[in-house]
């Protein structure tokens, strides 16, 4: 790259990084006061349940740059006594700001809204800066013991309610907690069915539908075959009781958060023929995570009018060049539908918690899309001036028209 090009990368890179991004899904966590005696572990940088990939790391150095960010960290290096002043500063700014702190990291990072997906939201957390997927795989075990032994994070189990028939358990259960959930301000409902069993979604007769659910309700057990028939049928009716309602429907695609999840499965490809049914054509789906390690595979969904892609965990499981590269290929093909998301979450890693995540997936996604965007004007393939409103697309603009919100 010329010095002219980088002057020129430089500048827009400036430029996106003044855009107030919506990060299209992230699972922040309730604000709370933390006991003085927290920021006194031995461990203050936390410990992951397996080994996780390098970015996820805790001794991660480009954590540092989020303490510095966020908290006024002085150092560069991460000694235990270093990482328990910035556990101290940032328990501080937590009690300051009560409610208020979840919307001040926010700030820091440049995001205007989050999409937050939990299985309920409270004071800190709700609109507008925040905006509520629940979690609805529940919906599709109607019965105690039908879904196995693996659940997505955050999953609910199946509703306490159930119709005498199948046509009554859509009524009662899945279409009233939808109608429920959009009352409460969901604006979108996440499936993790990749969890358990692959995206090959079937399509299953109503008659062999509610023969299923029938045997279930004189407590028989339907079987493994019976109970994915039966969830194949459900998850149709409840994406398409969801688009009926205005609520857009997220599907987990792409690797798992555990060490033995099911990678194979989660293929994009595999819901092709589910994506393909006219009954769902009213119904918009946003396949999270953009399907990594097949991301490829997810941009070509990107064909059918319905479908979305965001890019969320990409953020931190990939470096920054490999992600510019996945963004350069979906830009060129429908730059209209893809969604920047930080994926940011909590565990026992207090400093690489949900608030230094999305710092620091924010910072990636930015400087991602100038490089995905600088390398296509390097190309001809889009002007200085469309590649700011690309970025803008990115960033909040698609996602603005996605949920129906105000586009400024």
């Amino acid at each position: 790259m010329s010095t002219a090009d980088r002057v020129r990368a430089a500048e827009l890179l400036a430029a996106i990084q003044g855009i107030r991004a919506v990060d299209h899904h992230a699972h922040a966590c309730p604000p709370r006061r933390p006991e003085p005696a927290e920021a006194e572990r031995p461990d203050p940088l936390g410990r992951t349940p397996f080994p996780y990939p390098i970015r996820l790391r805790p001794t991660n150095p480009e954590y540092a740059e989020a303490w510095q960010a966020l908290y006024g960290y002085a150092h560069v290096d991460m000694t235990v006594a270093f990482a328990r002043e910035a556990l101290r500063a940032k328990h501080r700014l937590m009690q300051q700001m009560g409610t208020e702190f979840p919307s001040w990291v926010l700030d820091q990072a440049g995001i205007e809204t989050m999409l937050v997906c939990m299985a309920s939201v409270g004071p800190g957390l709700d609109g507008p800066r925040f905006l509520w997927v629940p979690y609805a795989d529940g919906l599709l075990h109607p019965f105690a013991g039908s879904q196995g032994t693996v659940q997505a994070p955050g999953e609910e189990p199946g509703p306490l309610r159930t119709g005498a028939t199948l046509e009554e358990y859509i009524e009662a259960a899945v279409r009233a907690q939808l109608q429920r959930w959009k009352g409460a301000g969901a604006v979108a409902v996440k499936f993790g069915i990749a969890y358990r069993r692959p995206l090959d979604v079937t399509s299953v007769p109503t008659a062999r539908a509610g023969a299923i659910y029938a045997a279930g309700r004189r407590g028989e057990e339907p079987g493994a075959a019976g109970n994915r028939a039966l969830e194949d049928y459900l998850f149709r009716a409840t994406a398409q009781e969801a688009g009926t309602l205005g609520l857009a429907v997220h599907i987990h695609t792409g690797t798992g958060s555990e060490p033995y999840f099911h990678i194979g499965g989660s293929d994009p490809l595999l819901l092709e023929p589910f994506l393909n049914d006219e009954a769902l054509r009213g119904t918009r789906f946003v396949l999270l995570h953009g399907g990594w390690p097949f991301a490829r595979q997810a941009g070509v969904m990107l064909q059918k009018p319905n479908v979305y892609l965001d890019f969320s965990a990409q953020t931190f499981l990939r470096s920054t060049r490999a992600l510019s590269q996945v963004l350069e290929e979906w830009l060129a093909w429908y730059p209209e539908k893809v969604l920047f998301g930080s994926d940011a979450y909590s565990e026992d890693t207090p400093l690489a918690n949900w608030e230094e995540k999305v710092w620091l997936a924010t910072r990636t996604a930015r400087e991602a899309l100038a490089l995905a965007l600088t390398r296509m004007i390097e190309d001809g393939q889009v002007t200085r001036a469309r590649a700011e409103e690309l970025a803008r697309l990115v960033l909040r603009e698609n996602a603005l028209r996605l949920y129906g919100l105000e586009v400024h």
